[in-house]
């Protein structure tokens, strides 16, 4: 209807009558949709005679007269054959009435209206380029060739504003990155929902449904990353306003793998705030809570914490355990056994305080060197952490059974 040529005639006389009263084609319009509910009057009938008279009484004012020789008028001129929506005759008068567009135009608007229908679309929505479509005599229409013209059009500013705000009320994305951006929101808003948490494995993959399967964990890991909102500043805060609706801890400033026990750990505070005994082995999506909890635990691993995490933990009960009073230094000769196993012991502690802060699974770098606190001494202590583990894996068969466990512990699996 909107694009057809058929209707050419009534868009004339609809145009006649628009110059005449601007109202009586919206008048004209409200009377075509709600004839349907309404008993249909009788404006003319014949007398005992024969003769064309008004249906009413001859006594009535002249005014009401006119009314209803107009409104006879009105019926005859807009009776559609088939039931019309208040849409599609909002869109023809629209389109052919108050702002004429070329029927050349139209009929890609009408393309994308009917696509739209078809397929149920609500919203923004971006049309496959490939995109083809029945609309009147044309069998394949590319519409998404046409809306991809529509779009460039609007990108050179020669795309009329009142063709983009016809385009707009049809879902049109004028940034097909806004259509991948709704739908990353989408599926990490329902994966919150689900684990209470933005704060999934990076391989993580999340989806109501099959068709729906987003892989979450790499879409947050790359927000987070710097540039990873955009390059855009008023886009990319603007995102990250959208995320921190859903999370206000999405962009933490400590690694997701802490972020993800914590969040599951405070699900389980009971009603009177207090955490329930979890011991090592207590796994949730693979996850060994109670093992992760111990090793927070630990004096060396909570000094490295910052006081946010120290201070969420402790709302949860947790508290770090007691440092253990220092063995006197054996003595022994240059190069000894002491001097070796001091120096596995601050490997372990260099090793701890970086998965605590990196999460387990993350291989340290050949090069890093990490800080550590060192009893009795006044300046932090390096250890070259990626030297010492490579080191320590390839003398792995001379380490002790204590030595092993300890890596163990700290979920090095060559150990």
């Amino acid at each position: 209807m909107v694009a057809s040529a058929s209707y050419k005639p009534l868009v004339a006389v609809l145009q006649g009558l628009r110059s005449h009263d601007e109202r009586l084609v919206e008048q004209l319009a409200s009377r075509a949709l709600s004839r349907g509910s309404q008993e249909r009057r009788v404006h003319v009938k014949r007398d005992e005679d024969g003769r064309i008279v008004g249906a009413e009484s001859e006594d009535e004012d002249v005014d009401q007269e006119q009314d209803e020789t107009q409104a006879a008028v009105e019926s005859a001129l807009l009776h559609f054959s088939t039931p019309r929506d208040a849409a599609t005759i909002a869109a023809f008068l629209r389109t052919r009435v108050y702002r004429p567009e070329s029927l050349v135009w139209l009929d890609g608007y009408q393309a994308l209206r009917r696509w739209r229908a078809e397929n149920e679309i609500t919203g923004l929505y971006a049309v496959p380029y490939d995109t083809e479509t029945e609309v009147g005599v044309t069998k394949a229409f590319p519409l998404g060739r046409w809306v991809h013209q529509q779009r460039r059009a609007y990108r050179a500013g020669e795309l009329e504003q009142h063709r983009k705000e016809q385009l707009d009320t049809e879902g049109m994305v004028w940034e097909p990155g806004d259509e991948a951006w709704e739908t990353k929101l989408s599926a990490l808003r329902s994966s919150h929902r689900a684990h209470g948490h933005l704060a999934p494995r990076q391989d993580a993959v999340w989806g109501e449904t099959e068709a729906e399967q987003q892989p979450v964990g790499q879409h947050l890991a790359n927000l987070r990353r710097k540039g990873g909102l955009g390059k855009d500043p008023e886009r990319a805060e603007d995102r990250a306003r959208q995320l921190a609706q859903i999370d206000e801890d999405w962009n933490c400033p400590w690694p997701l793998d802490w972020q993800r026990h914590y969040r599951v750990l405070a699900d389980l505070v009971d009603a009177d705030g207090t955490l329930p005994d979890i011991q090592p082995g207590v796994l949730f999506e693979g996850d060994d809570l109670g093992k992760w909890l111990e090793r927070q635990q630990k004096s060396s691993n909570w000094a490295q914490l910052s006081t946010e995490q120290q201070k969420r933990l402790s709302a949860l009960g947790a508290k770090p355990a007691e440092r253990p009073a220092a063995a006197p230094p054996k003595k022994s000769t240059a190069g000894g056994p002491a001097k070796a196993s001091a120096a596995f012991t601050r490997g372990v502690a260099a090793l701890a305080q970086y998965i605590a802060r990196e999460g387990v699974g993350r291989p340290v770098p050949r090069g890093h060197s990490e800080e550590i606190a060192v009893d009795g001494e006044a300046e932090p202590m390096s250890v070259k952490l990626g030297v010492w583990v490579s080191n320590t894996k390839a003398r792995r068969d001379k380490l002790t059974g204590e030595q092993r466990a300890a890596l163990a512990e700290l979920g090095i699996e060559w150990a």
